[in-house]
């Protein structure tokens, strides 16, 4: 009798997508780039409050991602991710990629004051003990926070999404903006892919998510300014960046940013602003209020996350994204 014929999967088949409650409608997107479905899942909080995870598919040996940006409400989130990672690992995935579209806690990345966490690098260790092989990040607000993992990061931008737009407006007289000494690099970039030239905004924080714009360096006069970031949160920087630069005489000033955090008097703030547009990706969604604000503009990560998955699944470069 002739041996039997091994079996051969395709390697796709190997490829498995999972979302907690954060972004669904980002991992549907994400999935639909890649050809395959949101796999299946029941993530749900008990009366009491606990969380409560069950993976309702086969995932041995497969390669899996999961997709779920830790942003508000925070803890709801991140525990989420933090059961789904080890529900995935006590069920023998063969690897897991921890895809975080936006990084919790990113801000709070050094001690900076007596006795305090340095909240960043808890959150690392806990996604590596919880069972995460691999993660891929969009726009950290430090890129040393990399350094906190000890399993290999991908850290994608969102610039690409972001120039390919810009570029389409074919704005004259542009000038690129930081809004603090911290951004300074990304905006560099941006106005390198853009090329136009880059001023910054000299700011003072006298207390938590309260900005005071001091001086601006470079010329604005005249000039159509964007300003460059990767969250938003209060928007209090942001309007406050854009007034000054009026009061300079900028023609006018357009808002870009990774990360929708828009939290508290954020939308309010910008409605009455002197912004004519907020330009923010998908790695958040949008508050409902947000969503009626017509000076915001929503471009989607998607794709550019789905072919990093795709990259990291059929290990091929990753870094082509970049270009």
């Amino acid at each position: 009798m002739a041996a039997a014929k091994p079996v051969l999967k395709n390697k796709d088949d190997r490829l498995k997508v999972f979302t907690g409650n954060a972004n669904p409608s980002l991992a549907a997107e994400l999935c639909a780039c890649l050809g395959c479905t949101v796999g299946s899942a029941l993530v749900k909080p008990f009366s009491d409050g606990e969380m409560y995870v069950q993976i309702q598919e086969n995932v041995r040996g497969a390669d899996v991602f999961v997709v779920q940006p830790t942003c508000t409400p925070v803890e709801q989130h991140l525990f989420e991710l933090l059961l789904m990672l080890d529900a995935l690992k006590r069920a023998s995935a063969d690897r897991i990629t921890a895809v975080l579209p936006y990084y919790g806690y990113a801000r709070q990345d050094r001690k900076d004051k007596p006795r305090v966490p340095i909240s960043a690098k808890l959150i690392a260790s806990l996604l590596e003990r919880a069972g995460a092989d691999r993660i891929l990040a969009l726009d950290l607000h430090a890129a040393q926070i990399q350094g906190f993992f000890d399993v290999p990061v991908d850290h994608l931008f969102a610039t690409p999404v972001m120039i390919d737009y810009f570029k389409s407006l074919g704005i004259g007289n542009l000038t690129v903006v930081s809004p603090d000494a911290g951004g300074v690099e990304r905006a560099r970039a941006f106005a390198k892919r853009l090329k136009a030239p880059l001023a910054i905004i000299d700011k003072r924080r006298e207390q938590m998510n309260v900005a005071e714009v001091m001086h601006i360096i470079g010329r604005v006069r005249g000039r159509n300014c964007l300003i460059v970031d990767d969250l938003i949160d209060t928007a209090g920087t942001l309007v406050n960046a854009a007034a000054a630069m009026l009061d300079h005489g900028a023609l006018s000033v357009t808002a870009c940013a990774t990360h929708a955090v828009l939290s508290g008097p954020a939308v309010d703030r910008i409605e009455v602003s002197g912004l004519k547009e907020v330009v923010l990706t998908n790695s958040i969604p949008l508050r409902e209020d947000a969503k009626r604000c017509k000076r915001i503009r929503t471009l989607s990560v998607a794709r550019l996350l789905a072919e990093a998955i795709r990259s990291i699944h059929e290990e091929t470069s990753v870094s082509k994204l970049f270009v």
